[in-house]
């Protein structure tokens, strides 16, 4: 994708990365975490309001900061390094509230088409899991970084 996006800084293992929303709230730092879950290489995708305090983040902050698209388009490449660095992980991501999964699920649904090229993208029902489609509500979604032979 070829948005504007922030620059990331990541730990020692590319597990987790870190940036700053810059807007009209201030500075926000923000971080972007990879919890592996299972044992089929399933990571749970974190991302949240840093305290700077605790040092501990929050998915449940608002921040408001103005720049959610630079911000979606900064957590995408975060995805994107992680799985260049773990090639058969499976990223989970689902919304810390309804509102904010409906903002995840409508930011993929207008970069679907791109994603897709690089990723196999599948949304969460009720009873299973499915390929992604347009105009379907999902619960969660579920990425894997597409297999590209040179």
């Amino acid at each position: 994708m070829r948005l504007p996006k922030y620059q990331l800084k990541s730990g020692e293992r590319l597990s987790s990365y870190e940036f700053i929303s810059e807007g009209p709230k201030g500075l926000i730092k923000k971080r972007i975490q990879f919890t592996l879950i299972n044992k089929e290489e399933i990571y749970n995708l974190g991302f949240g309001d840093v305290d700077e305090q605790t040092n501990e983040f929050y998915d449940l902050v608002v921040s408001n900061n103005g720049d959610s698209e630079k911000v979606l388009a900064t957590v995408i490449s975060a995805v994107y390094a992680f799985c260049d660095m773990h090639p058969n992980a499976w990223v989970f991501a689902t919304g810390s509230t309804a509102s904010r999964n409906r903002l995840y699920q409508i930011g993929i649904s207008k970069y679907i088409h791109e994603i897709k090229e690089d990723f196999d993208v599948y949304g969460q029902t009720e009873i299973d899991w499915e390929e992604f489609q347009l105009g379907r509500n999902y619960l969660g979604f579920l990425v894997q970084r597409k297999n590209k032979i040179s």
